[in-house]
């Protein structure tokens, strides 16, 4: 049960995410979603920013597609 919930938010928070046009905007785009994916899941809110925004930093570097 506890591993469909973190699937189902890390699928949340990588569709909610998007580039900003520097890591800062990338961490605050990123854990904002990561915030709201744990809220609307019932998670931790703290971990659920903190995997939003490292997840969106990593996303933007391997995409290449953020500046």
């Amino acid at each position: 049960m506890q591993k469909s919930k973190l699937f189902a938010g890390l699928a949340l928070v990588a569709g909610l995410a998007a580039c900003g046009d520097n890591p800062t905007e990338q961490a605050l785009y990123g854990g904002s979603a990561g915030l709201l994916g744990s809220l609307a899941l019932d998670g931790n809110p703290v971990v659920g920013a903190a995997a939003g925004a490292a997840g969106n930093i990593l996303y933007c570097k391997v995409q290449g597609t953020c500046n």
